[in-house]
């Protein structure tokens, strides 16, 4: 099984996927089955205020993902999701269902950190 957790602006799959996974306001988690979804859910977000570093991909892989998409996140952030088994995606922020499609066809893989440090105000993203 994968686990698929979309930083999300919204709280449903038709959302669009926010361009930065830590200050979004929620998480929507795609349980797939080989190509089919077998589950979908949301959470809202905890850190929307802000977040200390490793705890959103805590957050997450206590949430159950082991994926992990967002339009943008710092190497630190993208370390730490690989440390906690996750694998981090980056891809342009578009619907969440367009880019689930795109993850299921092979067409999503690995992580572009941002060009600015972590310690930024996340206001590029």
């Amino acid at each position: 099984m994968t686990v698929i957790a979309f930083a999300s602006l919204g709280e449903n799959i038709d959302s669009d996927l926010s361009p930065h996974f830590g200050r979004c306001p929620y998480y929507v988690f795609v349980e797939l089955d080989g190509s089919n979804v077998k589950d979908v859910w949301l959470k809202r977000s905890p850190f929307i205020d802000g977040h200390n570093p490793g705890q959103v991909p805590q957050f997450i892989a206590n949430a159950g993902a082991n994926v992990i998409v967002s339009g943008g996140m710092g190497w630190r952030a993208i370390d730490w999701f690989k440390q906690l088994g996750v694998t981090p995606i980056t891809t342009q922020p578009r619907k969440i269902r367009d880019i689930l499609d795109d993850y299921i066809a092979g067409r999503l893989q690995g992580a572009q950190s941002c060009s600015e440090s972590e310690e930024h105000a996340h206001g590029h993203h």
